[in-house]
Order: structure tokens, then C-alpha cells, then sequence
């Protein structure tokens, strides 16, 4: 979610600022749209299909926008796979670290497309899936080839829990993929396609012997496909040339990019006080709204701010949480910040809304929804006590 150069609420005049009460996240259906319009181009060029992984973005009032564009969904579990089939209603792929038998014949009814992550698990429920046509199954595999460089978000790093090791498939002997149709590859995270062409190199070495037997091939998610930069040209010959070396169907399912700069998240300073230096408080928390910037850790971009110290006044921005670390980071401005000012971040729709939390009772941001190419705006969702109070029953 690292962003780009940002601007202060009041250089963006188009926001409706007079119909946001409060906090709220701000999806822009027009921006979504640019996005959608890229996947497509890429599908239509390539031949693949592009899934929306609920995992980084999953708000409801934006699927009407993205399902045009889309083949469907990926899930993580039952929850989103339920919200993909009853909300996406296009194809479900589904994959789990780990099923429990509580909940599989569930998982297997909502899913078109079911992915195991070890031996074991494939094994654990291998009966039950060859005897349903209905359902393609495939395993995750782990080429060991680490690309990224934060080893929080690398499923290649040593002892990664998150897929199949190519001498472990060799070693289950050749009964063991009976009825597998796919493989499932993730490896990458924000990044371009020089690391997939890398990736897919490992995985013909490793995995070559068993390529040729599949129907369909993952690529998985943390492709920055519309990022400017991004060099479409370079992926849609992958994926045309691993589709046509071995006679499969390529999927991709990013997360971050279909969604890249569409939603800001609204603030307000609450009250700005001073220890050796001042410090605004803000009625949004890190923590609780947007997470990734402590777990990643990331600066979250801020209209019409500056660096510490680069514009004439700087100021910590604080949340009203009672985490003494709930920080969201030091910014400078031109001018002095006033209690009441607006502050608007940026690129807020990834990775926040599906991540957050009612931590410490801080009141939720609404979600709303806008077209500023139409004008339209409207207010999806807002949170109540009843909601905060429903999470702890």
C-alpha cells in the first residue's frame, strides 16, 4: 500500500466533504472503474481470467462496478467464500491454509474451485472431492524462490507454513495428484513482472514433470497491474507463453491493484496538543482503520502533506485510541492545523476496510460510495454501538 505524492483536503474540492459526517473510508466507483478497464484489457489480451481476492478488498457496495470486469472471486475460508457466491455471484475459487471437516461440505457447495496446502490435507479430503465432478481441485505449491523483501509477506521464506514443496509432491508418489486439476502459486507482493518471470522460471524446474498433466495454473495475487509503471506488454506474454507451453488455463487474483488509489479514508483533527512537538489527534486510529501502516510497517499518504520537517509546520498525528503506539506518522503542512481540519488519506481501500476493528470502543468510519465522474454520492454503511456490541457477544 505504499503511496504516491499527496495533497490536503482542501487542494481536492470535488470530495463532497459537506455529505461526510465523521469519519469514513470513501470509495471513488470512477477510479474503480480506470482499474477494471486495465484487468480487462489484460484478460482479453492474454486469455486469462482475473478473480477479485476478497481478502484485500471485499466491500459489497462496490460489486456492482467490479463484476463486469471480473470471472469472480477468491476466498480464504467459508465467510468469504459465502460472501463471494452470495454477493459476487460469479465463480469461487477457495484456498485455506488448513480445512476443518466441519466446515468443508460447505466450502465445497459455495466454491468452483477448491486448493489444498499440504499433503496431508489434500490426502485428509481427497475421497470426498473425486467424488464430486462438480469441484476442480488443486494444491498450492512452494517453488522456494523468495522475490519479495519483506519476509512477513514472502510465502518463500524458511519455514513458510503456505504450500507444497516440489520433492514433497515427488515423494507422495504418483496416486497422490489423482484428481488434481491445478496448482496455485503465490509468491509475490507489490511487485512487477520481472519477479513473475522469476518465479515462473523456478516453477518449470521444479514442478515441470507434473505441468503438462494440469487443466488451469494460479498466478496468484501481489501483481501491481495498474500501477503506471506496470509493464502490461511483459505480463500478458507470460501468461500467454506458460497458457500455450503447457496447455493451461491461467488465472491471476490481485489483491492491492484492483482496487490501487480508488478510496481515501476522511479524518478530522479532534484536538492538537504539544510534547517537544505538536501533535494532532485525529478521529481515526492506525490500529484499528488502517493496520498495515504498523504491521507493514508504511506511511500512509496524506493530501497536500510533506516529510517531517520539509513543509513550514510538522505535526505527529495521533489517534483517540489509549494504544500509546497507535501513530500514524509525522507530517508537515503549510499552514498551521486547526481543530476541525479534514484530512483526507489516500489509497485507503486495500487492506483496511476487510482489517479492521471496533479496538477500544474508537467509533468506526462509515463506508461511502462515490462517482466523480457522475457526481453520485451516497453513504453504504455506517457503524453502530449495536455493531461494536454484536462483535463481543
Amino acid at each position: 500500500m505504499m503511496g504516491a505524492m499527496s495533497h490536503r483536503a482542501d487542494e481536492y474540492p470535488d470530495l463532497p466533504f459537506d455529505k461526510i459526517e465523521g469519519s469514513s473510508y470513501v470509495l471513488d466507483l470512477a477510479a474503480i472503474r480506470r482499474n477494471m478497464r486495465i484487468l480487462e484489457r489484460i484478460q482479453q489480451e492474454s486469455g486469462c481470467e482475473i478473480l477479485l481476492a476478497l481478502k484485500g478488498f471485499s466491500t459489497v457496495a462496490a460489486f456492482d462496478t467490479m463484476r463486469p470486469f471480473l470471472a469472480g472471486c477468491c476466498a480464504s475460508g467459508l465467510w468469504e467464500a459465502k460472501l463471494g457466491r452470495e454477493h459476487f455471484g460469479k465463480q469461487v475459487h477457495t484456498y485455506s491454509p488448513a480445512y476443518t471437516d466441519r466446515t468443508f461440505c460447505e466450502i465445497a457447495e459455495l466454491s468452483d474451485h477448491i486448493t489444498f496446502n499440504s499433503v496431508s490435507q489434500w490426502r485428509h479430503f481427497q475421497e470426498r472431492c473425486n467424488t464430486d465432478d462438480s469441484i476442480k481441485t488443486g494444491l498450492r505449491i512452494n517453488p522456494e524462490c523468495s522475490t519479495g523483501e519483506v519476509a512477513i509477506y514472502d510465502p518463500c521464506a524458511p519455514f513458510s507454513r503456505l504450500g507444497i514443496r516440489a520433492k514433497e509432491i515427488a515423494e507422495a508418489g504418483p496416486s497422490f495428484l489423482e484428481g488434481i486439476t491445478g496448482f496455485h502459486c503465490h509468491t509475490l507482493c507489490q511487485q512487477y513482472s520481472g519477479p513473475l518471470e522469476k518465479t515462473l522460471r523456478a516453477v518449470e524446474e521444479k514442478y515441470g514433470d507434473w505441468l503438462g498433466d494440469l487443466e488451469w495454473f494460479n498466478f496468484g495475487g501481489g501483481h501491481n497491474l495498474t500501477h503506471s509503471d506496470y509493464d502490461l506488454e511483459h505480463l500478458i506474454s507470460l501468461v500467454k507463453a506458460f497458457s500455450e507451453k503447457w496447455g493451461v488455463h491461467v488465472y491471476l487474483e490481485p489483491g492491492e491493484s484492483q482496487v490501487y488509489q480508488t478510496g481515501f479514508l476522511v479524518s478530522t483533527v479532534l484536538d492538537i496538543v504539544h510534547n517537544e512537538m505538536d501533535i494532532a489527534i485525529l478521529d481515526v486510529s492506525a490500529t484499528s482503520h488502517m493496520p498495515d501502516v504498523l504491521e507493514m510497517p508504511y506511511r500512509a499518504p496524506l493530501k497536500d502533506s510533506g516529510l517531517p520537517n520539509e513543509k513550514n509546520y510538522t505535526y505527529r498525528l495521533g489517534t483517540p485510541s489509549c494504544l500509546a503506539g497507535d501513530i500514524i506518522g509525522d507530517y508537515s503542512f503549510d499552514q498551521p492545523l486547526k481543530i476541525g481540519d479534514r484530512l483526507v488519506f489516500e489509497d485507503q481501500a486495500q487492506y483496511t476496510m476487510v482489517k479492521t476493528t471496533f479496538f477500544n470502543g474508537v467509533q468506526h468510519p462509515s463506508i461511502s460510495v462515490w462517482d466523480s465522474e457522475a457526481g453520485h454520492f451516497e453513504v453504504a454503511k455506517t457503524f453502530t454501538f449495536e455493531d461494536f456490541l454484536n462483535h463481543l457477544k
